[in-house]
């Protein structure tokens, strides 16, 4: 009898030792490559073009997140008035500036290294348009649609700007490493505000040739990169990636591992490290709208044909940009001139040093 007992008792112990090791190797695990999309040009809006990854007949939805854009237009290349419900769009702009306005009168300018995060909840009707570079090169940034929570998808339109300067930044390997914090966190660097209604980790990482990263990555948000410049990201020490592709991760492990090889031909690398937590509802998208069922969708299409329940300010809105944007408009109604820009960046970093 007590040799039994002993017996058990050590295949209990065995077990245990077992369970601890896989709950040890589980959570220090690098996630695991699910899919890499190659982001192909196309027309999108008035003449604007766009480098689309979610939102894609091979890649429809990537829980909570509807759509990725990389876009970019010229003078009068952009997005006219278009409506949205259901979500919110994530705006951050890489070179030049975009102008936006809506039907509840809210407009404005969003500069480089800007971020924008629009709650479209249960409607909104805007323009985005970008402002024409004097070289006439083209303005550029990135675009993500997110799901809304059921229970909030009906709020009130609102938006949050985080300017760049914002932004808290980590360097780390002689400078080798930089990355901006947009949300969340990383290297133990926070980010200082709570934009989304639905939680979202946001990163922008720039790598100079030897520099290596590793993000921790959180339970139950799913998270995807998109190298925007360099060819010559390694990730988890034997996935090579490129320009231009989208890296979609499964939900296996807490972190991400990637570096940049000095070689010879090496070139700087930029990304952004997106993530968002999973939400366990029905999604049913048609075009911006975004709903729990297809008689809800009907209900958004009827509601903005007819100006009702939370559209009715199509019946008299006038749009400002959608014909293309000038400098007049930049410095009067939209309130984006650089002299106020920097008047705000110097007030904002004198606040922060007292």
């Amino acid at each position: 009898m007590n040799y039994l007992t002993g017996a058990n008792l050590l295949l209990t112990l065995n077990c245990l030792f077992l369970i601890i090791n896989t709950i040890k190797h589980n959570q220090t695990m690098s996630r695991s490559i699910k899919q890499i999309i190659n982001s192909i040009e196309q027309a999108e809006g008035a003449g604007a073009r766009v480098r689309r990854s979610i939102g894609i007949m091979s890649n429809r939805k990537f829980n909570p997140f509807l759509l990725f854009d990389h876009f970019s237009g010229t003078g009068e290349n952009g997005f006219p008035e278009h409506p949205h419900k259901g979500q919110e769009t994530i705006s951050y702009m890489l070179t030049g500036a975009m102008a936006h306005e809506d039907f509840t009168g809210s407009k404005g300018v969003i500069y480089p290294g800007d971020l924008q995060f629009m709650t479209a909840g249960k409607g909104v009707v805007h323009s985005e348009m970008p402002i024409p570079n004097a070289d006439g090169s083209p303005v550029a940034g990135l675009q993500l649609w997110v799901d809304l929570p059921d229970q909030i998808k009906d709020s009130p339109p609102r938006y949050r700007d985080l300017k760049e300067w914002e932004i808290p930044e980590v360097v780390q390997q002689d400078g080798k490493l930089t990355v901006k914090v947009i949300s969340g966190t990383s290297y133990g660097v926070q980010s200082l505000k709570d934009l989304a209604y639905t939680p979202v980790h946001y990163f922008h990482y720039i790598m100079k040739p030897g520099a290596t990263f590793k993000q921790e990555l959180e339970t139950g948000f799913n998270y995807f990169l998109y190298i925007f410049k360099g060819n010559n990201l390694v990730l988890n020490g034997d996935t090579t990636t490129k320009q231009y592709q989208s890296v979609f991760l499964n939900d296996d492990g807490n972190h991400i591992t990637g570096e940049v090889h000095d070689t010879k031909d090496a070139e700087n690398v930029e990304f952004v490290l997106i993530g968002g937590q999973v939400l366990d509802q029905e999604v049913v998208q048609y075009g911006p709208f975004v709903a729990s069922s297809r008689e809800k969708i009907q209900s958004a299409f009827s509601d903005y044909q007819y100006a009702r329940n939370g559209f009715e300010n199509v019946k008299n809105w006038k749009t400002l940009i959608s014909n293309g944007v000038t400098k007049e408009m930049v410095n009067g109604p939209l309130k984006g001139s650089l002299e106020e820009r920097e008047k705000e960046r110097l007030a904002y970093l004198n606040n922060k040093s007292d």
